[in-house]
């Protein structure tokens, strides 16, 4: 263990490496920031990658408004939270969609007439900048590159963008360089297929395909496999997948791959668990019947007009229902925990989880129009 940096500040009686190693470095960024007692040996790297490792990966719920107000909201969701299980992570000033999280790390997103402009964020740092070299790419994935200590962007260019054949493909850019996104091959799916957010497992990321339907509003998740990219050989292959009907969506599940399918007309979720990742062997393990009664009766719910995500939080699965306003947290057993509700606003959770850090990246000042507290941020 390190040794914890002298203060002078007062102990109360424990010792500094008590305070310093096993209180300081469990608290959430934003109560480790009001500790100005503690200020000077919190902010060395040190501390603040201890802190970070130590910080749990909860899933971001969001909330926007309709019509002019742009204004959008980021929230960590803690089941364990004995109060506030919506803890505020950020305001930001447009409507920015979030695309892809890592170690802390976000990537945004704004779609307009002259196309997608991407940027990079630490909410806690409130660090942010644009990354204005990749408005011409869709972006698949974020991970760490361990050999390089990058993080790293996984993207792709598609013939829509008129491109030659040997443009058309994926890229690799790292944030931070000064180098143009690096062609690493072909298209990773069928221009048929749309690739939702990826499951980062054993240092792959891992998607499971849509297929588009001739109706562009209705999707068949009828894929018989999973993609699979290699974040340190860079390379990509596939794996088995399970027989999953309707629209379903994959998952990190305590260290393997879980894939999840909503029956709208049935209110039913149902769950496949990856039992041996070796083998490739699925397993349908979960239905959980949503409590529609309940929610009919206590919040009016009366159409079918809900979207859920199941997110997996330290071995326990967790079920986030989105009803307009309302957001409702049902466990395991289809029981109502908790809901939440955000006035003139649109409320939601993301295929994504959220490790905080405070830990600065060298790479933020090499990026042209980086800034820290200021716009987006509120």
């Amino acid at each position: 263990m390190a040794k914890a940096p002298r203060t002078g500040g007062a102990t109360r009686g424990l010792p500094e490496e008590i305070i310093f190693w096993e209180i300081l470095t469990r608290l959430p960024p934003r109560s480790l920031l009001r500790c100005r007692d503690w200020r000077r040996g919190t902010s060395t790297r040190d501390f603040l990658l201890v802190h970070h490792g130590r910080q749990p990966r909860l899933p971001v719920v969001c909330s926007s408004g309709y019509g002019d107000d742009r204004h959008q909201y980021f929230f960590a969701f803690d089941h364990r939270a004995a109060d506030a299980r919506l803890q505020p992570v950020a305001h930001l000033e447009d409507s920015s969609c979030l695309e892809a999280c890592c170690d802390g790390l976000l990537i945004l997103s704004n779609h307009g007439a002259t196309g997608t402009r991407y940027s990079v964020s630490n909410m806690a740092t409130r660090q942010h900048a644009p990354l204005r070299q990749l408005s011409d790419f869709d972006l698949l994935g974020m991970y760490l590159h361990r050999a390089t200590d990058e993080y790293r962007l996984l993207l792709q260019r598609t013939l829509t963008d008129l491109l030659p054949e040997d443009q058309v493909g994926c890229y690799i850019f790292a944030l931070g360089s000064d180098q143009p996104p690096r062609y690493i091959g072909g298209a990773v799916a069928a221009e048929s297929t749309y690739l939702q957010k990826p499951a980062l497992v054993r240092d792959s990321l891992h998607w499971f395909p849509v297929h588009r339907q001739s109706d562009p509003q209705e999707y068949h998740a009828g894929s018989e496999v999973v993609i699979v990219f290699n974040t340190t050989s860079e390379s990509f292959r596939k794996m088995r997948a399970p027989d999953v009907p309707g629209r379903s969506r994959i998952f990190e599940m305590d260290a393997t791959l879980g894939i999840y399918s909503l029956d709208k007309a049935m209110k039913t979720v149902y769950i496949w668990v990856l039992q041996n990742y070796e083998s490739e062997v699925w397993k349908w393990e979960y239905s959980i019947k949503l409590p529609a009664a309940e929610i009919e009766r206590r919040f009016r719910w009366l159409d079918h007009n809900w979207t859920a995500r199941v997110v997996s939080v330290e071995g326990e699965v967790l079920l986030l229902v989105s009803h307009g306003r309302w957001l409702f947290y049902i466990n395991i057993d289809g029981k109502l925990v908790d809901n939440f509700h955000r006035e003139g606003q649109r409320i939601y959770a993301w295929d994504l989880r959220l490790k905080q850090t405070l830990v600065r990246h060298n790479f933020f000042v090499a990026l042209e129009g980086y800034a820290v507290n200021a716009l987006p941020f509120v």
